[in-house]
């Protein structure tokens, strides 16, 4: 082993640890904040703040990433229009049906919820998973992005917090909430490691979207469970699902499947650069 890759091997940990302990150096006293102010989080104004930013990241990530393709520009513009336009309609859409109350639950025998929840990413999925520019894409962008970028995950502490002020079960806040805070701290240290180029670095990036999953699939799983409606089988003890009215509702109609494609399209980057580097 040269001097390169000794340095390489004890430098890499460092900024990674240090990625993870100014995650945790924020969520800590975020937690705090949103346990010792309720009222912060029902006036909208942390959703707001977050969604904005996490919206402005994406639509320039998404023109940077574009700019590094072969396209001429007025493919890539195309292409920007044709993801952003309907992920800006989405937005809206959720956004207005959350203040309007539309998700509160009886006021449509529809499952309106689950509905927001799920369809976007049947819908969007394949178009994403499939399509041959969205490929190029990725190709070019660099994969630390969209790793990174979900560090918004750390929010999910406030479920921690409302758990705590005894406003949500402990039953689906404490696994919701800790998985979503999980992800985060650790969004930056992976995408640190993946930035290395290493096998080991790789394998954690993927590990840390398989984790992001997997904390969803059981967050969904227990929220519709033990929600009232159609699916509830679990009625907890104390208080209940209270996530069906704005703010709150936001998270699951629409940062949810939001999540769920961004590391759908992790996933893909990762497998297509593994395979051209095997070729």
């Amino acid at each position: 082993m040269n001097t390169d890759a000794v340095s390489t091997a004890v430098v890499t940990p460092r900024p990674a640890w240090l990625g993870l302990t100014w995650a945790v150096a924020f969520t800590a006293p975020w937690t705090w904040l949103i346990y010792a102010l309720p009222a912060l989080p029902e006036s909208g104004l942390p959703a707001l703040a977050v969604r904005l930013i996490a919206y402005g990241l994406i639509a320039l990530g998404l023109w940077l990433g574009l700019e590094r393709t072969a396209l001429t520009p007025g493919q890539r513009q195309a292409t920007w229009l044709a993801l952003m336009v309907p992920f800006t309609l989405w937005a809206a859409v959720a956004w207005t049906a959350a203040i309007n109350g539309a998700f509160r639950t009886g006021v449509s025998a529809l499952p309106l919820l689950p509905a927001a929840m799920l369809l976007p990413v049947i819908v969007a999925a394949p178009v994403l998973l499939l399509s041959k520019r969205v490929g190029l894409l990725l190709d070019a962008m660099p994969p630390t992005w969209l790793i990174a970028l979900q560090v918004y995950r750390v929010f999910g502490s406030q479920w921690l917090a409302f758990w705590l002020r005894g406003e949500l079960p402990g039953l689906w806040a404490l696994p919701a909430g800790t998985g979503d805070v999980l992800t985060g701290l650790f969004a930056v240290p992976a995408a640190i490691a993946l930035a290395t180029g290493t096998t080991e670095g790789r394998k954690g990036a993927i590990l840390w979207n398989i984790f992001g999953l997997a904390d969803f699939a059981i967050a969904i799983a227990l929220g519709m469970v033990m929600s009232p409606g159609p699916f509830q089988l679990i009625v907890p003890n104390g208080p209940s699902m209270a996530v069906d009215t704005f703010p709150n509702v936001l998270t699951p109609a629409f940062v949810v499947p939001s999540s769920i494609l961004l590391h759908a399209l992790s996933l893909r980057q990762l497998f297509r650069r593994s395979r051209a580097e095997t070729v």
